[in-house]
């Protein structure tokens, strides 16, 4: 593995871990153990670091929710809902420090303004997809309130968590039970012939709650 990508990865896994302001390059780099120049050799400073993540990130969102072709069976839904978890647990650091990360970095801001842009397309497209489906009974003027609610859960679930508790902790049962959020909401828009096959999913998802523990 490259330097630069070892530098990532390790700043990924601290930044999870202890928090993105509690991690200094200076850390990162005694965690390598390599030299504080060998690291700004490839990263003039940390917001660089974190804006190379977020460049991760954004390719685990792309995977994660382009409607898939094959219609919205249980299985292609379970992939949607296995992409948020995903994406929430292995850039949790991010979704807990938003708006500070943001208002650091105005050009990581307006990039991430552009891919969340992206994005609610794409989640109105899944719903519409589920709908032609007979999944969802809603109507078309509705699609982008119910994306736009979707995101918002999975955008800010982790950092409302971390407010639930004095140094409340991050773990999969939380992001899992994020996903069920997810379920939840969606759960009043069901056609009657689809609800068997949300409870298997809800159903699905609190047993990996449990077993995660």
């Amino acid at each position: 593995m490259k330097t630069r990508d070892k530098i990532l990865k390790a700043s990924l896994a601290l930044f999870n871990e202890k928090g993105e302001r509690n991690v200094t390059t200076n850390h990162i780099a005694a965690h390598l153990g390599i030299s504080p120049g060998n690291l700004y050799y490839h990263f003039r400073n940390k917001e660089d670091i974190v804006h190379a993540i977020f460049g991760e990130y954004v390719r685990h969102l792309e995977t994660a929710f382009t409607p898939k072709d094959n219609g919205p069976t249980l299985d292609v839904l379970m992939s949607y809902l296995d992409g948020v978890f995903y994406t929430m647990w292995e850039f949790r650091f991010f979704y807990a420090s938003l708006p500070d990360i943001l208002a650091r970095n105005p050009a990581l801001h307006q990039e991430y303004f552009l891919v969340q842009t992206q994005l609610a397309d794409r989640v109105v497209a899944i719903l519409r997809s589920l709908r032609e489906e007979g999944i969802l009974a809603i109507d078309e003027e509705s699609l982008p309130d119910l994306a736009h609610t979707v995101k918002i859960m999975v955008t800010f679930w982790i950092s409302y968590q971390t407010t639930q508790a004095v140094e409340a902790a991050i773990t999969r049962p939380v992001i899992y039970q994020g996903v069920l959020k997810v379920l939840f909401l969606i759960r009043p828009y069901l056609a009657e012939e689809a609800r068997d096959t949300i409870s298997r999913l809800e159903d699905h998802y609190r047993r990996l709650a449990l077993r995660t523990r």
